[in-house]
């Protein structure tokens, strides 16, 4: 359960397009936002995504089976993976797409934290905790730098805050997986258990907290359609087939694009403003991230160097 391949040509290639189909899924939802809460939306896609995969499986199998001693770590997955979408829809009423994204793609720091815990064979060096010390800077640069307290960025801080928690969820949920009797089941099974928990919680937080208000626009319906088929479905089974094949940590050198890809769609098609401040804490956090998540091929490169 602990061995995992270093990545080559078909993983590197699978990371660039999730990145590129993760980052259009906060500029969708900050735009559609309008029309249906974000939370909402989150909820209805995982669970329209969750009958796509109950489909799959019985398509495949014919039968709807769930692993033996799976169910108690497929839960802890589940919760940990609800919450991370609640934070997110909580997070798009405050903040930007881009300021989300960013802090969202936390998740690599977090999961290689929890990771080098409990699996010896993805232990932080030194380099990496540098590449901790710097994203954490960068966090303390966006969210303590001048102007943080008046009263629009304040708003802003806090759906910045949410969208850490949810990047720390989302890690959790990474070490779970990887840490797990989860590692070793189909992927399907393991999304799953996130889907369908997620679809109860957040539909539930969604009537709980009056965000039930829907305007039925093409926009708004062909956003749904690309989240649920392609994000919630098609992604995720890819990400978790990856997370079962490949090293956690090396894969998450490839998802410092989503934060590059989700800043340049949002000042492009949401008109979203770009502060300096954001882009210099920002730049530390991917510096951070990319540190962290690809400390051993630096190590690699260097030694190769005549």
């Amino acid at each position: 359960m602990d061995e995992r391949k270093p990545l080559d040509v078909l993983a590197v290639s699978a990371m660039m397009v999730l990145c590129l189909i993760w980052s259009l899924q906060q500029i969708l939802l900050k735009a559609t936002g309008a029309y249906m809460a974000p939370m909402l939306q989150l909820g209805v896609r995982s669970g329209v995504a969750a009958v796509l995969v109950m489909l799959l499986v019985l398509v495949r199998t014919r039968r709807l089976a769930f692993s033996p001693g799976a169910w108690k770590p497929g839960l802890l997955a589940g919760l940990l993976f609800a919450g991370e979408f609640l934070l997110v829809g909580e997070s798009l009423r405050f903040t930007s797409a881009a300021h989300m994204v960013v802090f969202l793609y936390t998740a690599p720091v977090f999961a290689a934290l929890g990771l080098h815990l409990l699996l010896p064979s993805e232990r932080l060096a030194l380099g990496q905790w540098l590449g901790i010390g710097l994203a954490v800077s960068g966090i303390a640069v966006t969210f303590l730098g001048p102007g943080a307290q008046t009263g629009d960025m304040k708003a802003m801080l806090l759906g910045d805050l949410l969208a850490l928690g949810a990047g720390a969820l989302w890690g959790l949920t990474t070490v779970v997986i990887r840490s797990t009797r989860l590692s070793a089941i189909p992927p399907s099974e393991a999304l799953l258990y996130q889907l369908g928990s997620a679809f109860v919680l957040l539909v539930v937080a969604a009537f709980w907290l009056g965000q039930t208000q829907v305007q039925w626009t093409g926009a708004l319906a062909l956003s749904l359609l690309f989240q649920s088929v392609v994000v919630a479905f098609l992604s995720f089974l890819i990400w978790f087939w990856l997370l079962q094949r490949y090293q956690a940590s090396r894969l998450g050198v490839f998802s410092f694009a989503t934060p590059v890809f989700g800043v340049l769609l949002g000042a492009w098609l949401l008109s979203e403003a770009i502060e300096p401040r954001f882009l210099m804490g920002a730049a530390l956090v991917l510096a951070g991230v990319i540190l962290v998540s690809a400390y051993g091929w630096l190590c690699q490169l260097l030694r190769r160097r005549p």
